[in-house]
């Protein structure tokens, strides 16, 4: 368990890591850490793998809102369908789950801050199960997913001697 721990959160942090390099970090054997992650995408645990981009840099012109959601729970299926009827659409980014003041926290994009309202207007908020919407426009990300958006990464090759 704790290789595989390891390789997850080496992997989290940079998906480009190949069995050899992987290896080569933790200290094992390269035909066990390929092993171990042939194993872990077939168990559904790694589920693919993400190319984290700083937008701001390439395309600043668009815009990030977090929209929270209260919504009625569907009888016999609870959240899942409104959930999967929320994430189909294609500006939507994320739908998570939550507890407290809201039920789902939904990350969406869109060119300009009125194409995330008319989003909003047209097609979340006229869904039958959305009780109420507030919107969150994200002005600039530092941290996003274990990745520092202002520093350098840190070098996690491990020393030996």
């Amino acid at each position: 368990m704790e290789l595989t721990r390891k390789i997850l959160s080496l992997l989290e942090k940079n998906a480009t890591y190949t069995p050899k390099d992987l290896s080569e970090l933790l200290g094992e054997e390269e035909a066990c850490v390929a092993e171990e992650i042939a194993r872990l995408k077939e168990s559904g645990v790694i589920l693919g793998t993400k190319t984290l981009i700083n937008w701001d840099k390439i395309a600043p012109e668009l815009t990030v809102a977090i929209i929270e959601l209260k919504v009625t729970p569907q009888k016999g299926e609870g959240f899942d369908k409104i959930a999967k009827e929320i994430y189909s659409f294609p500006e939507v980014r994320s739908v998570t789950l939550m507890s407290g003041g809201y039920d789902l926290a939904v990350t969406v994009v869109g060119n300009s801050m009125k194409d995330v309202a008319m989003f909003v207007g047209e097609k979340l908020s006229t869904l039958d199960t959305v009780v109420s919407t507030a919107t969150h426009f994200v002005l600039k990300n530092y941290k996003v997913d274990g990745v520092f958006y202002t520093e350098e990464p840190e070098d996690e090759r491990v020393i030996t001697l």
